[in-house]
């Protein structure tokens, strides 16, 4: 009983352990949504820490609502994004959100076994990774997406910009299939409110 004991033990050893979530289960996980909502934290490229609400809806939007002291606030919507300073008055700085890592987290449809825009995927049975990146454009800098398996989930993204400088934000449980109003992403409807429009 012993050698059979010891012989399934060493079977046991010689399996592989089970290899990091294909690029085809990350593509399925995140075209089973449309809308998310999380809490998050991110640590800046500084080391600074700030957290807030995050609420996405595919395709193309999404808004981050810091917490104070901070009180920041990121919209992407209408094929932009916008930061707005919470102690200004001047109009938010904006940007495609064509140019930003994001937009290929908030594609209509995510095919990562297709797209040329995966340049890394890795991982083990703990969680597995992939960046994405813009091959025509790898001054945009690129995106790490971390997952876990059982179910898959997303845990937290790193965009690097182009200088190197890296903000990674780190998701609480996220809450999917929420309704979620296009208020909330619209960026002139924001300015407006905040007396920022022509």
């Amino acid at each position: 009983m012993r050698i059979l004991a010891l012989a399934a033990a060493a079977v046991m050893l010689a399996l592989p352990a089970r290899a990091e979530i294909s690029v085809n289960e990350i593509s399925r996980y995140l075209n089973s949504f449309r809308t998310a909502q999380a809490e998050f934290t991110q640590i800046n490229a500084d080391g600074s820490i700030s957290t807030g609400n995050l609420a996405l809806r595919r395709a193309g939007r999404a808004r981050f609502d810091y917490d104070a002291p901070n009180k920041g606030l990121v919209i992407a919507g209408g094929g932009q994004v916008a930061i707005f300073d919470p102690v200004s008055n001047t109009p938010p700085e904006q940007y495609p959100l064509s140019q930003t890592p994001l937009n290929l987290i908030l594609a209509d449809n995510v095919d990562f076994g297709r797209s040329n825009f995966l340049v890394q995927h890795g991982g083990d049975a703990t969680q597995t990774a992939v960046t994405l990146q813009d091959p025509e454009n790898p001054q945009y800098g690129n995106i790490q997406l971390v997952f876990t398996p059982n179910p898959v989930t997303l845990r937290q993204w790193v965009i690097t910009d182009d200088s190197g400088s890296q903000t990674t934000v780190i998701l609480g449980d996220m809450q999917t299939g929420a309704t979620l109003g296009a208020s909330l992403f619209n960026i002139p409807l924001e300015l407006q409110k905040r007396g920022l429009s022509n």
